[in-house]
């Protein structure tokens, strides 16, 4: 008899049968049936040299560096932006003083589905849930006082990322700073709108063609600027598992490979511009195993699949965010440990940069006191906790060891079955991801309603009367009239020859096959707006449609 049978039948069986557990089975957030202990022979069958490994080598399961946090701590980011340029970059230095050391742009839904503010589509939606961009005048005052070349900047832009991108290239050179000294990301990441976020524009081969123009343009343009941020994120904020979270972005992430290559892009000249985005929810040890399990995965992607040469090219870099569909409008204070919870597990799982959500993000805009305090609480992780002093301290936990290879192979498994429907892009076509997600979501929903699951403060531990007394930040009605008229002038004044000009070029190359960015630079450079570039690009690319089952 095995230690772990004798254990159960001798010691864990009558103390059980004495005092019933609390739940007749437990699960994972991602719904995998938790084992009451983990014990060598749940991992016997791994090798830890080939399969863990050490911090700094392949597999990379234990991290992309060898001293991790020892060395230099993740980027703190905070992800901000509301209502107009100005006021977003009152916001970016208020965070640069209290010591975020990267910027994080959200922009609002008309700039990310490639409206101009004054277009009557983006009426009442100006600079409500992000930062209102239109035009390089608007990036000029987003940016205003920043040093470009020292701040790295990540970008939350899909469809209109190329753009978005040539307006940052064209207000850095117009501040004198090289295209090749600028850091930062554009997420560029245009599959999982399709199949969870939903701002696209284009239909998905001119959407590859636009993300491979950018995967070019920056190896050789922008060569410290991250080409993508492939993104698991919203994803799982629509209702997917931990396993398919991770399942679904690194096979987004094998078909961006693809197209580059079939684009004559050699793998080890782009892979290392690639990085990849992130949930973390609530259950602390399976979000660490997820990202123990996704740094092996696409260490095997790469190396095997692809046979990536350079070593740098295997290594998963990424950003986490904590878990937005995660926070409650009822007892929103309750947010603020969510959030600690998520970080802890990010931080413990290895990221690169981390957003900490505000805990009046569900009620609206966070106010600067809310930005502080998710920002201290990464502060506190890195500098009071101790997580950061000793590279993956949960490496060896017989759990977290068997709950890594249990997420690696249902990834595989998911991996597999969208491979034999012939890929991610023939899969999303027929609507499949999109149901995966939804009926997770629905698992999820009923086990809150059957009190299944419980979340404190909505379904437990309720208070009656939840109203709260958080200050909620509100944009002015007066922000989207002073946006428009200010865009008004800014065509007004420009050059109208010009401007035509340049579209004529953008659609002329999108008719073509050469690449787009450059041309696009040159379009921002004579004043052609964000509304403008796009309905070039509509013009000849059409717009997309979901299928009427997804």
């Amino acid at each position: 008899m095995s230690g772990k049978k004798r254990w159960e039948e001798k010691t864990y069986g009558p103390a059980k049968r004495k005092v019933p557990e609390r739940q007749p089975e437990f699960r994972t957030g991602g719904g995998i049936p938790v084992p009451p202990l983990a014990t060598p022979e749940d991992v016997k069958g791994e090798d830890q040299l080939r399969d863990v490994g050490f911090p700094g080598e392949p597999p990379f399961t234990r991290g992309v560096q060898p001293t991790m946090y020892r060395g230099r701590l993740w980027t703190m980011r905070q992800y901000a932006g509301f209502g107009s340029a100005a006021e977003s970059n009152k916001r970016y230095r208020y965070l640069l003083a209290h010591g975020t050391t990267g910027l994080s742009v959200a922009f609002d839904l008309p700039t990310q589905i490639g409206y101009d503010s004054d277009d009557p589509i983006a009426e009442g939606e100006v600079g409500k849930v992000g930062v209102a961009v239109s035009s390089l005048e608007d990036m000029e005052t987003l940016f205003g006082g920043i040093p470009l070349d020292k701040v790295t900047t990540s970008m939350t832009i899909n469809a209109p990322a190329a753009v978005l991108l040539a307006l940052y290239v064209a207000v850095a050179e117009k501040n004198g700073i090289p295209r090749a000294k600028l850091g930062g990301t554009v997420q560029n990441d245009i599959l999982k709108e399709y199949v969870a976020r939903g701002t696209y524009i284009f239909p998905p081969e001119q959407s590859m063609r636009l993300i491979t123009d950018v995967f070019e343009f920056c190896a050789k343009e922008v060569p410290r600027w991250n080409t993508i941020s492939i993104s698991g994120y919203h994803i799982r904020e629509a209702g997917a598992t931990a396993a398919q979270e991770l399942a679904f972005t690194l096979m987004d992430g094998i078909t961006y490979v693809e197209a580059a290559r079939r684009r004559g892009l050699d793998v080890d000249e782009f892979a290392g511009q690639l990085s990849f985005f992130f949930n973390a929810h609530n259950d602390l040890l399976e979000e660490v195993a997820k990202f123990r399990a996704a740094r092996r995965m696409w260490t095997k992607i790469m190396r095997d699949r692809f046979h990536a040469k350079d070593p740098r090219s295997w290594m998963l870099r990424f950003h986490t965010q904590t878990g937005g569909s995660t926070l409650t409008a009822q007892q929103p204070e309750n947010n603020v440990v969510r959030v600690a919870v998520q970080a802890m597990a990010a931080v413990l799982g290895g990221t690169q940069s981390l957003h900490t959500n505000s805990m009046d993000e569900a009620l609206g805009l966070p106010t600067e006191k809310a930005a502080r305090i998710a920002l201290r609480t990464q502060q506190i992780l890195a500098e009071e906790s101790g997580v950061a002093n000793t590279v993956d301290p949960f490496a060896g936990s017989y759990y977290v060891e068997w709950l890594t290879d249990k997420l690696e192979q249902e990834a595989w498994r998911l991996i597999e079955e969208i491979e034999r429907m012939g890929g991610m892009l023939r899969a999303i076509e027929r609507g499949w991801v999109q149901r995966e997600i939804h009926e997770s979501a629905y698992r999820a929903q009923k086990a809150l309603e059957s009190r299944e699951s419980v979340v404190v403060g909505v379904n437990d531990f309720t208070q009656g009367n939840d109203e709260t007394d958080v200050e909620i930040l509100k944009v002015n009605a007066a922000v989207e009239r002073e946006q428009v008229q200010r865009l008004k002038a800014f065509k007004a004044r420009r050059d109208a020859a010009a401007v035509q000009k340049a579209l004529a070029r953008v659609r002329e190359a999108a008719r073509g096959e050469e690449n787009l960015v450059p041309v696009i630079v040159d379009a921002v450079k004579a004043h052609a707006t964000v509304g403008e570039i796009c309905h070039a690009l509509r013009a000849e690319w059409g717009e997309y449609r979901p299928p009427a089952d997804a």
